[in-house]
């Protein structure tokens, strides 16, 4: 499945926001399954968000250094 490139380039601005708001949601409703629930999916969306911008940040890095964007990671 392709992505429009604006829609790629700003999936972690978009999963950080969501776990943002999920964590707000938790703290929001303080005590409960759904406040925990809802605390732990919004912290793992942020760690997601945060990931997938370093694995992107490494990648155009390393292609920079060798030579093309259009090669695979080593």
């Amino acid at each position: 499945m392709r992505l429009s490139k604006p829609l790629y380039e700003s999936l972690p601005w978009l999963y950080l926001g969501c776990g943002a708001g999920a964590l707000a949601a938790g703290y929001r409703l303080r005590a409960g399954t759904l406040a925990t629930a809802l605390s732990l999916s919004g912290l793992l969306s942020m760690v997601v968000a945060v990931a997938v911008w370093l694995r992107r940040r490494d990648f155009r890095a390393r292609s920079a250094d060798y030579g093309g964007e259009d090669q695979p990671p080593l």
